[in-house]
């Protein structure tokens, strides 16, 4: 691990090098903010949760996720740095890993700079803490979610761009695996297992649930499982695409 842990440092190290790190996080936290008090309209609600903020996730994420992962491995193959990296001593999983979670703990900070919010509502009334944490621990697994997708597309490509819109394709697809007018779809069509089986892909069921403050080991395991197989891809495209 000490050799994902070098990579994960380097990585991370490099976000808060550029602008880019800080327009992302300025650009999280205006949306995030504006979306909470006038389109989700905290103050109107008379509730002291943060239903309001975290309801808008998914949809930001489908974003501005996919734009933070677009560059992940895209970057590596179109300045050849990649053929660097990978004659390094070091194994392509650690490589996959470390650049992924250096990733997720920049997302990570984005999200934890949100925190002002969960002051703010605490001060106007008593909210379940519990059920915001596991609000945030959602939220973040679900962003995990996304950029393990956007990681394994921009092996795909050396086209950053094409690595953004192929990954906000393929994250829409997997967030609209939950929603009625697809589920209506394949309802009466399809054995009512196989219409679960593709809602249970579906990122809004699992967040949702989290957002309510349960916190169940499903869900738990829908993220992990899901962010494994996605890497796995990940380092087999790039072990694939080695000699273009």
């Amino acid at each position: 691990m000490n050799h994902t842990w070098l990579i994960f440092k380097r990585e991370f190290t490099n976000y808060f090098s550029t602008p880019i790190a800080y327009v992302f996080i300025v650009v999280f936290l205006m949306l995030s903010a504006t979306l909470t008090f006038y389109a989700g309209n905290f103050f109107e609600r008379g509730q002291a949760d943060l239903q309001s903020f975290f309801v808008f996730h998914p949809w930001l994420y489908l974003f501005l996720v996919p734009a933070v992962a677009m560059r992940l491995w895209a970057e590596e193959r179109k300045s050849g740095s990649i053929e660097l990296l990978l004659t390094l001593p070091i194994d392509l999983w650690q490589a996959v890993l470390g650049k992924f979670l250096a990733a997720w703990s920049f997302i990570g900070v984005a999200l934890f700079l949100t925190f002002p919010l969960w002051i703010t509502v605490n001060i106007l009334g008593t909210p379940d803490n519990g059920a915001i944490l596991a609000s945030y621990l959602g939220s973040w697994g679900m962003a995990g979610g996304y950029l393990a997708i956007g990681s394994c597309i921009s092996a795909f490509t050396r086209n950053q761009v094409i690595a953004f819109i192929v990954g906000v394709v393929v994250c829409f697809a997997f967030m609209l695996s939950g929603f009625p007018i697809v589920l209506g779809f394949f309802q009466g069509v399809f054995p009512q297992l196989l219409v679960d089986t593709i809602q249970s892909f579906s990122f809004l069921s699992h967040f949702d649930a989290m957002s309510r403050g349960v916190i169940g080991l499903r869900d738990v395991l829908y993220f992990g499982v899901f962010i494994t197989v996605w890497l796995i891809a990940n380092s087999i495209v790039i072990e694939w695409k080695k000699a273009d």
